[in-house]
C-alpha cells in the first residue's frame, strides 16, 4: 500500500496498483480499507474520497495537531495512523450491494448522442437502447460533480469515445457514455460524454444526508420508459 501527499491537508492511499483494472477485487479491496479507516475514527480525518484504487484521505491539520502530533510531521502521523487502521484485525463485514434501477427515457429530445453511438457501434438506435438497459452496472466511484456515478459494465460495442470538444451545459439526469463507461449527468454541468437519455430522478439533493442517491460498491440497472412516464415521474 501507498501513501503519498496531496497538498498539506489531504493524501493518496493506493490501494491497488495503478496498472489494475477496475474490477470486482479492486472494488472490494478500496470499500474494504475504506470501511477499516473509518471505523478508526482518526482525529482530525474530515473526508474519504474512494476511488477506483485509491482513496483520498481529506484531514483537519489543526485538529491532528492538537490529538497530539507533531507540527512538522502530520503528514507522517497519518501515514501511521492509516497504516494501524488498516492493519489491524477485523472482520470483514459481508457487503450485499444494492441494486438500484433508474428509469430512463431515450427519446429523441433527450437522447442527443443515440445516433452517433449507433452509427460507431455499427447498430440501429433500439438495438442500443436495447443494449444499454439489459446490463447490469457497478458504481466503481462517484466524482467529477456532486453525485456523478462512475458506471463498469457497458456493453462493450457500446464504447463511444468522448466527444473531442466537450458540450459547456449538459441538463440534470442526462444519462450517457464515455469510453467503456456509462455514468448519469446529477446536476446541470459541462461535459463531453454522449448523451443517450435522461432520468427524472434527482440523484444528488444537497438537503439530505446522504445527498448523493448512489454510492461506490452499488449495481445500477436502467428500465426504459416513455416520455409521459417521464413526466409522470418529473413531476
Amino acid at each position: 500500500m501507498e501513501i503519498t501527499p496531496l497538498g498539506d491537508s489531504a493524501l493518496v492511499v493506493r490501494v491497488r496498483d495503478i496498472s489494475a483494472d477496475p474490477d470486482d477485487e479492486s472494488l472490494r479491496a478500496v470499500l474494504d480499507a475504506l470501511e477499516r479507516i473509518k471505523s478508526a475514527q482518526i482525529p482530525g480525518l474530515l473526508e474519504l474520497a474512494p476511488a477506483y484504487t485509491t482513496i483520498g484521505v481529506f484531514f483537519d491539520p489543526l485538529q491532528v495537531t492538537s490529538a497530539g502530533a507533531d507540527p512538522v510531521a502530520v503528514f507522517d502521523w497519518m501515514v501511521e495512523q492509516i497504516h494501524k487502521a488498516v492493519s489491524r484485525k477485523m472482520k470483514s463485514a459481508k457487503r450485499t450491494p444494492r441494486l438500484i434501477k433508474i428509469p430512463v427515457c431515450y427519446d429523441p429530445e433527450f437522447a442527443l448522442d443515440l445516433n452517433e453511438v449507433a452509427r460507431h457501434a455499427g447498430l440501429s438506435a433500439k438495438e442500443v437502447i436495447d443494449l444499454h438497459h439489459a446490463a447490469e452496472y457497478r458504481i466503481n466511484c462517484v466524482g467529477f460533480t456532486p453525485g456523478f456515478p462512475f458506471l463498469a459494465g457497458l456493453p462493450k460495442k457500446l464504447a463511444t469515445p468522448r466527444h473531442v470538444t466537450p458540450r459547456k451545459e449538459i441538463p440534470a439526469g442526462s444519462v450517457a457514455i464515455g469510453g467503456a463507461q456509462t455514468g448519469i449527468y446529477p446536476i446541470k454541468s459541462p461535459g463531453g460524454w454522449n448523451i443517450v437519455g435522461r432520468t427524472p430522478l434527482r440523484l444528488f439533493r444537497p438537503e439530505k444526508e446522504p445527498p448523493s442517491l448512489l454510492r461506490p460498491g452499488d449495481r445500477v440497472r436502467f428500465l426504459s420508459i416513455t416520455r409521459s412516464e417521464f413526466e409522470h415521474l418529473e413531476q
